[in-house]
């Protein structure tokens, strides 16, 4: 086992640097320096386990190297937000971007090492937004599990509202809208406002099974609202509920919780006094979290979603007007 291999176990199992460093005969020193180089990689143990002897040299460099990862190494980690977005765009897969790496770095890594490194890379910075979804594709829709409120300011009444929260697959641009009930109404404006935020149509609409959009859940084939499937045509796209007993799209679960912390959290220190105050507000958090780089890339989701997902099929010229669906008397 390799000196490197040593240190990073013992380190796991929760032992000193200074027993450490008596047990692999070496300085306190040469121990954190190592150390430190694991911390700034964002691996975790059991990642760098997986490596052999040469590929650890290679991520961890020699001590005398200042504990850089190897300019191999980072020309490679340098490519991955680059790799990130254009696998994003249709058509485009992992070979021919490790094509295009290769050229650039002819003594880079092999195809496998490639594409082993970037999934690493992918789950630290973000390890809930894995799936790979294609620009324009879905959009995700759901009401928050927490409300938020507003006061009159007549009655002091405090009146609670729904929450709805969209979210683009592929650029994970947010919209957030607070209504006043999950009524198929309400839910269905929301998505219309959607669109109108995003200035385009996506190719699938993908709500939860939510009651204002299915009206029977099924494993096999949910039976939607005839007025959201309605809605839908009016817009030309497609409804895709998510199947009964299986797991929420992790996107759109994460996303709501990002939204508890970068929307609820700053506005629930004010106290607003209509449902269009309230929703000025969340529009204006809104546009300060999307304009936010992502975690371990150079660009946000607004600026992604302008380069990869703006050229969405474009909107109607009117909106979706609603139907009486009751039966003639």
């Amino acid at each position: 086992m390799s000196k490197i291999r040593k240190i990073l176990r013992m380190n796991s199992q929760g032992r000193s640097t200074r027993f450490i460093a008596a047990q692999i005969e070496s300085s306190r020193n040469t121990v954190r320096k190592y150390l430190a180089v694991l911390k700034k990689s964002g691996f975790t143990f059991e990642e760098v386990n997986n490596l052999n002897d040469k590929e650890l040299e290679d991520l961890f460099g020699k001590t005398r190297e200042n504990n850089q990862p190897s300019s191999r190494m980072q020309s490679m980690l340098r490519c991955f937000p680059h790799v990130d977005k254009e696998l994003k765009k249709t058509g485009m897969n992992r070979q021919l971007l490790w094509e295009a790496y290769i050229k650039e770095f002819p003594d880079g890594y092999k195809y496998t090492q490639f594409c082993t490194y970037y999934n690493q890379w992918k789950t630290r910075v973000n390890p809930t937004m894995h799936m790979d979804h294609k620009a324009g594709d879905k959009l995700y829709v759901d009401f928050a599990g927490e409300k938020m409120n507003y006061t009159d300011k007549e009655t002091g009444e405090v009146i609670e509202v729904e929450v709805f929260v969209a979210i683009l697959g592929a650029s994970q641009l947010t919209y957030v809208e607070a209504v006043m009930s999950q009524q198929k109404e309400d839910f269905i404006a929301a998505c219309e406002n959607t669109l109108h935020f995003i200035g385009g149509v996506p190719a699938a609409i993908v709500p939860d099974n939510l009651k204002a959009a299915v009206t029977k859940s099924s494993r096999y084939e949910p039976t939607l609202n005839e007025t959201f499937e309605d809605f839908a045509d009016h817009y030309g796209t497609t409804i895709l509920p998510a199947r009964a007993y299986r797991p929420r799209d992790k996107a759109l679960v994460e996303g709501v919780k990002i939204i508890y912390t970068k929307v609820y959290a700053p506005l629930n220190k004010h106290i607003y006094h209509s449902l269009s105050e309230l929703n000025t507000a969340i529009r204006q958090a809104l546009e300060v979290h999307n304009s936010q780089l992502l975690k371990g890339r150079n660009y946000s989701r607004k600026l992604q979603f302008e380069e990869i997902e703006r050229q969405t099929p474009p909107l109607p010229v009117l909106r979706y007007q609603f139907k009486s669906t009751s039966m003639p008397g």
